[in-house]
């Protein structure tokens, strides 16, 4: 590894040293002069390592262990700037002064620092809304996919999971819960006031804030009710041109195995109740077969400055990761660029260019609809025969002996291809004319094309492949969207207590979807792979589709504060949109809060110990419109069929039209306090809400005799409710400094109606699970997704009363069910709710330490009282002889091992859910560890660099829970928008998330 590792770093490292060289021959400023001074805290305490630079020059230094500095400056008007992490930053001009002594004041809690809101921006200490931040440094704490993986854990009300450990894969975000059970539940992204835009890289990006309550997003309207993230890339700034250079180097390996059996503790398990079985020979461990180290390599390089009338800011990301699983791999390339231009004193004009290629190439790691086709990979290496080796004595890749003829997980890693790429422009342009002092006009235009293809081929080496003579699909994508956005905004102060701003505006959004694909079998030959379709003899059905939508707005706002004290606002949107009926195609969604900054009040505004003390709270209404398009029209569906043997093309109606079909309504109440105190050394957000989702979108089942089977309409309620806390704190500010923070989140899901009032049960097993049937319920004052089964009371012992029930076992080491109702047997009706998979609550745990030059941050996250139905381990578990098992069935019940609550092994054993399967899926890990070092200016400017921090990190190397899977973040069959709602805590054949060794260097020139 470690060869790879410096043949990989040699270019890297060879353009470090290039562009050192490069601008070492640089020539400094002649030196004319000293100055030297101290910088302290306001209580008088030196400050160690704050950075001062000569502005727009590479010239600087930064603060001893008593808080001293010495810089040599010259030129004309110089101005020294001061920056260090906590404080807020000044610029001083020098003008005569040969010693300058700074006071740097403390921005803990960054009252003045500007957040951004929808279709604007405020001061921090002016929110009314729940608004969380995150910051660039946080962001780039660790090698990230894109910003969704780098905000976990760090911001409250915020619960962020991977779909899954492989490279590429998307993350489920809930922002206070979902507010649905069929629609989307998703959050909507703005990047750069762009509703819908691709995020660039976590390195392009310079904050995030995270829209929570109703008065925050309700003027996104239909698109507010999941919560906001609006994301502002990086900007330049007015000096020098900046180059910097992040680069890193990462290697992975999975974060835990399951205990299995081997060879001869499998046969000793499966010759029990399969006595004519034979071992082949071999002791195979499949997951030492898959599994590998893997690596991630991310590099980014940007160049940034600014003149009197322009800034800009451009950059090229790369990041490259290979699985910890053979076969899989994700890679994306992406340019980012923005430049502003001051035309004249009243217009300025902005535009944002982001481009992105991105490409995946993956094994079949999740297992599909059952049978032989759909085996994943890891499903595979837990539950394939481990005294079979990998290629049988003709050389061909074993085949499963029990249950259904599955390949081995290596045959599917290694030859079943799967390769997509996306292809994304995206751009965003705006202009901004001041018409009068307090009055200005903003005009955004954006569009995005996102074109993807997707590849795939079973070849003749794989049993699926080999039974069609080889299987090759390719599906193509093209989805456009377009924005344009049109404001007016107004600001006065009035009487100097009378603050006023109002906005007003129109939006207009449209997209449009193209989805194509043609599939063929039968090849002459593997070469060809899904790149030659012609030369398929089977030609399989082809497919198209087409969907647009559109969406226009009118919006505004009113924010009134008095004397810093009160402060009010008001939002409202209307939206119409193409997807809903045309008796329901306008809705209007209003918000109002209030805020009382009482640290501004006479009684407190000279306290020493209080420095912040505002209440607020906030009422209003949002939208989801997060269903397809056409949902509210008759729709009919073509068939293919064969009549007197000849193929006949027809259509047949399969939806009924609901003229009344209306989106889905979020009333959302919500109270917060924010305090600071010690000159805002320790500072805390604390958050109470509830809402309440009204007129879900549902599919009703109809009756059989209407033709159809259900309909979607508008019935049924869902509430979620909780309290988040953010605290942070100053610790230690002398030479040693300590900065933490943590955030807390509570929230409670809630099931308040459903049609009729009546139970809903659906499953969500594997399909090759046959007869797993209904696993959880939809339940009237229950949370969604409830878990839905049988409880366990171990195994029967001889002498028991076996309790009648047809399918259940009744026989010594036989699984023992609870009979609930009393009846004397065992049949559906003793099932209950057994497990709920929402977490009780959620936090993260951020610390940065700092001494002299070096830098020491620990991240920790977690959460607590969820559970987990786990698939993989009733498979493994069943102990029906039909495939491997865990080490639990060393202590399956025997005669001889009747001290156990794991039962005999049984062929024909049904699978149930029960509370056998249900398990604790708390944990908490340790995120992010990371140590570095700035060498210092006195060194680094010897070679022209103005920064350069080495460091050293590690991701995911502690995971503390009791958990007997792979790992606790899980999230098998959660795609699409029923299921990322109703399909919570459930694990099967998931790709496991891996724990990561980082190499990293951050340099500036």
């Amino acid at each position: 590894m470690m060869k790879n590792l410096s043949k990989t770093l040699k270019p890297a490292l060879s353009l470090v040293f290039s562009l050192c060289l490069l601008l070492s021959g640089q020539t400094l400023y002649a030196q004319a002069g000293s100055i030297s001074g101290t910088v302290t805290e306001q209580n008088g305490e030196p400050i160690i390592g704050v950075t001062v630079q000569l502005r727009g020059t590479g010239v600087g230094t930064v603060t001893d262990l008593e808080g001293r500095y010495t810089l040599e400056v010259s030129g004309s008007d110089p101005v020294l700037v001061f920056r260090s992490m906590g404080f807020k930053t000044q610029e001083v001009p020098l003008e005569n002064w040969s010693i300058l002594n700074v006071t740097m004041e403390s921005d803990l809690a960054s009252l003045d620092e500007v957040v951004v809101i929808g279709y604007g921006s405020q001061k921090r200490s002016d929110l009314t809304g729940s608004v969380s931040s995150v910051k660039a440094e946080q962001l780039t704490a660790f090698p990230a996919i894109n910003v969704v993986q780098a905000l976990q854990g760090r911001a409250a009300g915020v619960q962020i999971q991977a779909n899954n450990g492989e490279p590429g894969a998307s993350f489920k975000v809930r922002i206070r819960g979902g507010t649905s059970i069929n629609a989307s539940s998703d959050p909507i992204f703005v990047v750069d006031g762009f509703i819908g835009a691709a995020m660039p890289p976590p390195e392009d990006i310079q904050s995030v804030e995270v829209l929570k309550d109703a008065s925050a997003t309700a003027i996104y309207g239909s698109r507010g009710a999941n919560g906001v993230i609006m994301v502002t890339t990086k900007r330049g700034k007015k000096g020098a041109p900046r180059i910097e250079l992040n680069t890193a180097f990462s290697s992975q390996e999975e974060i835990s195995r399951l205990d299995l059996l081997n060879a001869n503790e499998f046969m000793d398990y499966i010759t029990e109740i399969r006595p004519q079985f034979s071992s082949l020979g071999a002791n195979t461990d499949w997951q030492d077969e898959i599994f590998r180290t893997g690596h991630i390599q991310n590099h980014q390089l940007s160049i940034s400055g600014g003149a009197d009338n322009v800034d800009y800011y451009v950059s090229s990301a790369f990041f490259d990761q290979k699985g910890v699983i053979i076969g899989s791999g994700f890679n994306r390339f992406s340019i980012t660029s923005n430049v502003n231009i001051q035309a004249s004193d009243r217009l300025k004009l902005g535009l944002n260019i982001f481009a992105q290629r991105s490409s995946q190439e993956g094994t079949r790691t999740q297992e599909g609809s059952g049978g032989s086709n759909n085996t994943g990979v890891v499903a595979g290496a837990f539950k394939f025969e481990p005294d079979q080796p990998i290629f049988d004595e003709n050389g061909r890749y074993t085949i499963a002996r029990m249950n259904d003829p599955h390949d081995n997980p290596v045959a599917v890693a290694r030859e079943y291809q799967n390769e997509s790429v996306n292809d994304r422009v995206q751009g965003n342009f705006f202009a901004e004319y001041q018409i009068t002092e307090n009055l200005s006009f903003k005009t955004t235009l954006g569009a995005t094309t996102n074109s993807g293809r997707i590849g795939t081929y079973t070849p003749t080496t794989l049993n699926a492949g080999r039974n069609v003579g080889g299987q090759g699909n390719v599906n193509g994508s093209r989805s456009t969207l377009l924005l344009n956005e049109n404001y007016l905004s107004f600001s006065k102060t009035y009487a100097e207590k009378h603050n006023l701003s109002v906005m007003g505006g129109y939006s207009y959004q449209s997209q449009t979807n193209e989805n194509w694909g043609g599939a063929g079998q039968n090849f002459v030959t593997d070469a060809f792979e899904f790149w030659n379709l012609g030369a398929a003899s089977v030609w399989l059905r082809p497919s198209s589709s087409l969907q647009d939508w559109t969406l226009a707005s009118f919006y505004g706002r009113v924010n009134y504060g008095f004397d810093d004290r009160f402060l009010v606002q008001l939002n409202a949107r209307y939206d119409g949109s193409s997807t809903f009926s045309v008796n329901n195609k306008w809705a209007f969604f209003p918000s109002g809060a209030v805020a009382w900054n009482l640290g501004n009040e006479a009684f407190l505004k000279d306290n020493q110990t209080i420095s912040l003390l505002k209440l607020r709270t906030s009422y209003g209404l949002t939208g989801n419109q997060a269903i397809a398009p056409f949902q509210t029209l008759a729709r009919f569906s073509d068939v293919f069929t064969i009549v007197n043997g000849l193929p006949v093309n027809a259509i047949r109606p399969t939806t009924v039209a609901n003229n009344d079909l209306t989106w889905e309504t979020t009333a959302q109440f919500n109270i917060g306090t924010d305090i600071a105190i010690l000159s805002d050394r320790i500072y805390a957000t604390f958050e109470y809400y509830r809402m309440v989702t009204s007129d879900l979108l549902f599919e009703v089942p109809l009756p059989q005799y209407s033709g159809f089977s259900n309909q979607l309409q508008n019935v049924g309620k869902v509430e979620n409710k909780g309290v988040e806390l953010t605290l942070g704190a100053r610790i230690l500010t002398g030479a040693f400094q300590w900065n933490t923070d943590v955030n807390f989140s509570r929230n409670r899901n809630k099931v308040l109606s459903l049609p009729g009032g009546n139970d809903i049960l659906y499953g969500s097993g594997p399909g090759h699970m046959v007869g797993l049937g209904q696993t959880q319920i939809l339940r009237e004052g229950f949370p969604v997704g409830s878990f839905f089964g049988w409880i366990y009371e171990g195994v029967y012992q001889e002498g028991d009363t076996f309790i009648p029930g047809g399918g259940f076992e009744q026989v010594a080491g036989g699984e023992k069910f609870a009979d609930l109702n009393g009846d004397g047997v065992l049949n559906a009706n003793d099932r209950e709710i057994i497990g709920n998979p929402h977490p009780d609550f959620i936090f993260g745990w951020n610390n940065d330490f700092r001494w002299k030059n070096f830098d020491l941050n620990i991240f920790f996250q977690g959460s607590q009282g969820n559970d987990i139905l786990s698939y993989t381990l009733m498979e493994l578990n069943l102990l029906s002889g039909i495939n491997n098992a865990t080490t639990d069935a060393l202590n399956r019940w025997t005669p001889q091992n009747t001290d156990t609550d794991v039962p005999r092994a049984s062929i024909g054993r049904t699978r149930r859910v029960s509370t056998r399967f249900i398990y604790d899926g708390s944990f908490v890990r340790l995120k992010n560890l990371a140590l570095g070092y700035n060498l210092p200016f006195n060194m680094t400017r010897k070679i022209g660099v103005q920064r350069l921090r080495i460091y050293a990190s590690a991701q995911n190397i502690l995971t503390f829970t009791n958990y007997e899977g792979y790992d606790p973040e899980v999230n098998y069959n959660s795609g699409g928008a029923a299921n990322g709602n109703r399909n919570l805590g459930l694990d099967y054949g998931s790709y496991p998330n891996a724990k990561s060794y980082t190499l990293g260097l951050n340099i500036g020139f």
